[in-house]
């Protein structure tokens, strides 16, 4: 039997920062995933994601924007790759729009002038658009297209080096007192700790944390772009675009040649943390194609590519404000296990932030994340005592 003092089940971004942050302050930890870094399933599969500064959803998301540039800033310097391409980010929606109020609003709170511009000016910004000239949006700096394939080979490419890679999957966890025993087809391990990053299968070992979650299928296309011109690496921004509140499309300029990336935001049916196929459908991408079409005419074309992802979404909290789709970063009750799910879709820019928060409560017994992402926020849990 191995021992082992934290295992760290999940190597996607949120797992594999864990592992790198406990491997970095010299602690005896491993990682469990039977996928690479290259695999078509996991929430952390594909090229990219979008890295924001200033965030919509919670207005927590600042600071630990800035704690995880500061991470990828660190990883980049450290394997010598490029992982972010910084990119304004642009948010746009109908004329009072919630989403660009709460931009602004996150932006503004943290020193930064974020002016409100109409759709008119962001047309002659970027031509590539045609938004309706009253709408409301938002340009920000501090974004970037986040390289994840490569931000993840980074991550873990410390651990694989030093043999603290187990390529299995872990069918099951037994509690003790002061140890957890970590199942896996090939083999039994002993850990003083777990941390459980699995992203869609976190149920699976958790079955008590069922009712708080719900898996959804998201579909993405690349789209063969009517300009090419116009919507390169360094011609277009980011963008996120909210028809309305359950219309929101975003998606990355055309930076690798493969045409440009989009996809919806809200959210796809639910489904199994397995039902990776078939692939994304015209019918699934149709909310994507129209957007482009009618607001980003120089993006819109044939789907020359399509990927399905997944989310796992927390349910709103009952006992704090929490509209759901939060983070889950706390330590189990009453066990040796700590649970990280960051995946509700936009939690990804977030890992390194993440990966610091889940070492930490794997060594620090007098640390907590913050109250928005803990469980007790649920009435299911017991309420913090601290």
């Amino acid at each position: 039997m191995r021992h082992c003092d934290v295992a760290v089940v999940g190597l996607g971004l949120m797992g594999a920062a864990a592992l790198e942050a406990l491997l970095r302050r010299g602690v005896d930890a491993l990682g469990f995933d039977p996928l690479g870094p290259g695999a078509a399933r996991g929430s952390s599969h594909g090229s990219c994601r979008v890295f924001r500064r200033f965030n919509f959803e919670n207005p927590n998301y600042t600071g630990l924007s800035d704690e995880a540039l500061a991470g990828w800033e660190r990883l980049a310097r450290g394997s010598g790759r490029e992982i972010l391409i910084p990119r304004p980010v642009l948010e746009a929606g109908p004329r009072g729009s919630e989403m660009v109020k709460a931009s602004r609003r996150a932006a503004l709170d943290n020193g930064r002038d974020a002016p409100l511009l109409t759709g008119r000016q962001v047309n002659a910004l970027f031509p590539a658009f045609r938004l309706p000239d009253d709408w409301d949006a938002v340009v920000q700096d501090g974004g970037a297209i986040l390289l994840a394939q490569t931000a993840l080979e980074a991550l873990r490419a410390p651990a694989e080096a030093a043999g603290r890679v187990m390529s299995e999957a872990v069918v099951s966890l037994e509690h003790h007192p002061d140890h957890v025993i970590v199942r896996t087809a090939g083999g039994v391990f002993r850990a003083g700790k777990v941390i459980l990053a699995p992203g869609p299968w976190l149920t699976r070992l958790l079955p008590d944390l069922a009712p708080l979650l719900e898996v959804t299928r998201q579909a993405v296309g690349w789209f063969e772009p009517a300009q090419p011109q116009l919507v390169g690496r360094d011609a277009f921004p980011l963008f996120i675009l909210a028809r309305s509140e359950a219309d929101i499309v975003y998606g990355f300029p055309d930076f690798e040649g493969r045409g440009v990336k989009a996809a919806p935001h809200n959210h796809g049916p639910v489904a199994d943390a397995d039902a990776w196929g078939p692939e994304a459908t015209d019918d699934e991408l149709r909310s994507v194609s129209d957007a482009l079409t009618e607001l980003i005419p120089g993006a819109a074309g044939p789907i020359i590519e399509r990927d399905v992802c997944l989310y796992t979404n927390t349910r709103p909290a009952d006992r704090r404000p929490d509209a759901g789709e939060e983070f889950i970063i706390d330590r189990w009750p009453r066990s040796r296990l700590i649970v990280g799910s960051a995946c509700s879709g936009h939690g990804a820019k977030f890992a390194p932030a993440i990966g610091e928060r889940l070492a930490r409560l794997a060594l620090d017994a007098d640390y907590r994340a913050e109250p928005c992402f803990r469980l007790s926020r649920y009435s299911a849990f017991p309420e913090d005592q601290t």
